[in-house]
Formats: C-alpha cells, sequence, structure tokens
C-alpha cells in the first residue's frame, strides 16, 4: 500500500510545481501610495500642466475617470458632489477618455461644473497614466498642501472626515 502511494504522492508534487510555473505573477507593488509625494503631471492634451498644490492646511483630491468605466466615472461624481460645499479641498477631476465630445457630456451629465475637470486623450498610453501607475477602476489620490499623498482611492464618505 506504502509503496503505491509514494509514486502518487511524487506526481502529485511535481505537477503542482509546474502548475505554479503557469501562474501569471502580479507586481504586488503599487507605483504611488500614501507618503509619496506626488509627481507633478502634464496633460498632453493642449499641454496643460496641472497645478496639485493647495493653500497650507488645505487638501487637493486628484481623480482620474473615464465616460466608458461607469465605476470611476460614478465614484468620480460622487466625490465632486461631496466637495461641493467646502474650501478645504480642492478637485482635480481628470478623463482618460480618447474623445473630448464624450468628456464634455460625462461633465455635464454628471454636474461636475464644481471641479477643475481635464482631459487627457492619450488614456492608458498618456504619460500621467505611467506616472501614477493607473490601471483599469482607475483611482484617486488627496494631496496636503506639501504635495505628499495623504490617501488613496478615498470615498465619498470619507472625504468627510477630512474636512471636518
Amino acid at each position: 500500500m506504502i509503496k503505491s502511494v509514494k509514486p502518487i504522492f511524487v506526481v502529485l508534487v511535481f505537477s503542482s510545481l509546474i502548475s505554479f510555473s503557469f501562474i501569471e505573477k502580479k507586481d504586488p507593488t503599487e507605483k504611488l501610495v500614501p507618503g509619496d509625494k506626488t509627481p507633478m503631471p502634464v496633460l498632453e492634451f493642449e499641454k496643460q500642466s496641472l497645478n496639485l498644490r493647495a493653500d497650507e492646511g488645505k487638501y487637493t483630491l486628484l481623480s482620474f475617470w473615464a465616460g466608458y468605466d461607469a465605476v470611476s466615472r460614478v465614484k468620480n461624481a460622487e466625490l465632486c458632489h461631496a466637495l461641493q460645499n467646502t474650501d478645504r479641498i480642492k478637485m482635480i477631476s481628470v478623463s482618460m477618455d480618447r474623445y473630448e465630445s464624450v468628456f464634455r457630456a460625462a461633465v455635464e451629465q454628471d454636474g461636475l461644473e464644481t471641479a477643475l475637470c481635464c482631459i487627457e486623450t492619450d488614456g492608458k498610453s498618456s504619460e500621467i497614466f505611467k506616472e501614477f501607475g493607473l490601471r483599469d477602476g482607475f483611482a484617486n489620490y488627496l494631496i496636503d498642501s506639501d504635495g505628499m499623498i495623504v490617501a488613496k482611492n478615498v470615498t465619498a464618505e470619507e472625504l468627510v472626515s477630512y474636512m471636518n
């Protein structure tokens, strides 16, 4: 009995090792995390430089989204609406849409007029996408007056605590 179990065990261990070699390894590190200094992004569309610096004691919320990504679009709109009655946090909303017409329609439909809305028509191939290590689903960054990332991917509810 033991003689027949040993070869089966060896085959199972060997096949497990082989299967692990085919698993796609993902980079567990994120490009930018809280505590990191924020790069100064330049949007390729109209070569626009974004000023992420806020006044002393205030914050900047940099939010990335796209009209074709429903989840990021909803999150971006929620964040914008949560900040309507405060001056402690200024919002910069960056769309990764390829077409300006899609961007303009989304800004109007979502009521984003209170935020500084920009577009990066190079989308995923843009420098800003690479600088911030963005992925599908995009991200947002809460940045203090010194340009340091305070929080990443904050929700509208979490912003309330930063406003207080």
